[in-house]
């Protein structure tokens, strides 16, 4: 199986895509390494990515700032495409993302930097599937979300998994990503399947946290998110692979177990070998203090992976 913001940008769609890499890369490309000197003699990094990751990123950054007074990290949202673009084009000097970079990405990153891109697993995360917090189902297969989501899917009525929305209506209304999302690419590769597509008709949204509200506001929708933006208004649905298995909740020890199905890693990606600020700046994300934020967000550490 294959693999929360005080402030933060964070930029939709395709006017996003090209406004953020602008934002993220003030306009200029990175030297030294992916370092901008700023004022006096502080140094700038540029974070940018995953929108799963954004409020852990915002988290370590604030952290690191406070104690670095030096360097400023600046954080940058818009999906895991849109933080491997501008890493490519040297708008940013650390990719967040919530999937592996693809083979192409892969070369162009290697085309136009001459070195391989570098892969830091920063933690684990569960990919939770969220309804509305009265919703009756309790648990759900791999096999019924692909029958929900996927486009060969048959399953459209809540009354086709046995229960009733408290709203009366039985069509189950979809919640997704948009494409440009690594929780999009991951969701399709492991529950849709990667040579399928999703079906037509879902409400394909910018955000993480875009989709466990508008879930918590729809009694009928079903929707998927990292499990870090659960609320109060929402419930997470135990998973399993298939029907008379045993389903899991998605909580740090079920995924730390690889006993909750849609687990995956969380990375961080630079151009090559991090050196300078930058080595600086992941080493502490991954020591004890960075590692603890990573926790408090929701997340599991990477220490322990």
């Amino acid at each position: 199986m294959s693999t929360i913001l005080k402030s933060t940008f964070v930029i939709f769609g395709l006017a996003g895509l090209a406004g953020g890499l602008l934002l993220v890369g003030c306009g200029k490309k990175t030297t030294n390494g992916g370092q901008k000197a700023g004022a006096g003699n502080s140094v700038e990094i540029q974070n940018a990515g995953s929108d799963t990751m954004v409020n852990l990123a915002q988290a370590w950054a604030e952290a690191y700032g406070a104690t670095n007074s030096n360097v400023d990290v600046a954080v940058a949202g818009g999906g895991s495409g849109t933080g491997i673009a501008a890493l490519i084009n040297g708008t940013a000097d650390i990719a967040n993302c919530s999937r592996a970079m693809k083979s192409s990405e892969l070369t162009k990153s290697e085309n136009t930097h001459g070195k391989d891109p570098k892969q830091h697993v920063m933690g684990l995360d569960a990919l939770a599937v969220y309804v509305h917090k009265d919703n009756p189902l309790e648990e759900i297969t791999i096999e019924q979300l692909g029958g929900i989501y996927g486009e060969e899917g048959t399953i459209t009525k809540w009354s086709q998994l046995g229960v009733k929305s408290s709203d009366g209506n039985d069509e189950i209304i979809r919640i997704s990503r948009q494409s440009n999302s690594g929780t999009y690419v991951f969701f399709k590769e492991t529950v849709v399947g990667e040579d399928k597509e999703f079906k037509l008709g879902s409400r394909d949204l910018h955000g993480s946290k875009d989709v466990v509200e508008l879930v918590g506001n729809t009694p009928s929708a079903i929707g998927y998110s990292g499990m870090g933006y659960a609320t109060d208004h929402v419930k997470m649905l135990k998973v399993a692979v298939k029907k008379g298995e045993a389903p899991y909740a998605p909580t740090l020890q079920n995924a730390l177990d690889k006993k909750y199905p849609i687990s995956r890693p969380l990375y961080m990606y630079t151009a090559g070998e991090p050196t300078g600020h930058i080595k600086n700046y992941i080493d502490w994300c991954l020591s004890d203090a960075g590692q603890k934020i990573v926790v408090d967000n929701g997340y599991i550490p990477a220490s322990k992976n």
